[in-house]
């Protein structure tokens, strides 16, 4: 589905992170010097530094600085996720929908992005609100869900989020609404999204 595979994009630019060392590298990256970059972080993203390898990840996926190699994008997004790096996690998601470096699998894409949405990261959230909204990739289609995981999306600062909650708000009833406002209310980062609503299912 088109849709779905414009949210699975990636933001290209970094924030800076507390780690010592890290920053240099990021800074690098960000202005362009991905020699630099790629000298900074890849002794970090060996030692184990999870944002280190989700940079040095990026930086094969798209290759800056390295050629470009889905394989070692993959090798190093999955160190970073298996650490509970969330943008690593919404990475792997990706590249397990679009089937790079890796044989195309949905269940294993919903996994890592439910991790990754499971820490609020707004493009996680995005893509499976319009899995559950489209009733793609295996899941059940369930408005209220969409509209719940595009409200948390948008209020973490995802562009197209708002606009697609109000679509998904016409073809709702009144309860629906109310059941994802209220689920919306009471989730919380770190904790489990739930996997189905009571009213929005069909």
């Amino acid at each position: 589905m088109k849709k779905l595979f414009v949210a699975i994009t990636f933001a290209l630019g970094l924030h800076a992170t507390a780690h010592a060392g890290f920053t240099e590298g990021a800074n690098a990256y960000n202005a362009n010097n991905y020699a630099l970059a790629l000298k900074e972080i890849t002794p970090l993203a060996k030692a184990g530094n999870a944002d280190a390898q989700h940079l040095l990840g990026l930086m094969y996926y798209m290759g800056r600085g390295v050629p470009q190699d889905y394989k070692q994008a993959f090798a190093w997004h999955q160190k970073a996720a298996v650490q509970g790096k969330a943008d690593a996690q919404y990475v792997i998601g990706a590249m397990y929908y679009k089937g790079n470096a890796v044989p195309q699998d949905q269940k294993q894409a919903v996994y890592w992005f439910r991790k990754a949405a499971e820490q609020g990261h707004p493009e996680a959230l995005y893509a499976l609100a319009l899995m559950y909204r489209y009733h793609v990739a295996g899941m059940p289609q369930d408005v209220v869900i969409a509209y719940m995981l595009w409200n948390l999306a948008a209020a973490n600062g995802h562009a197209n989020s708002a606009n697609q909650r109000a679509s998904v708000a016409r073809v709702m009833s009144q309860e629906q609404v109310e059941e994802a406002q209220a689920l919306s209310r009471s989730w919380k980062p770190g904790t489990p999204l739930p996997t189905q609503s009571r009213t929005g299912g069909n």
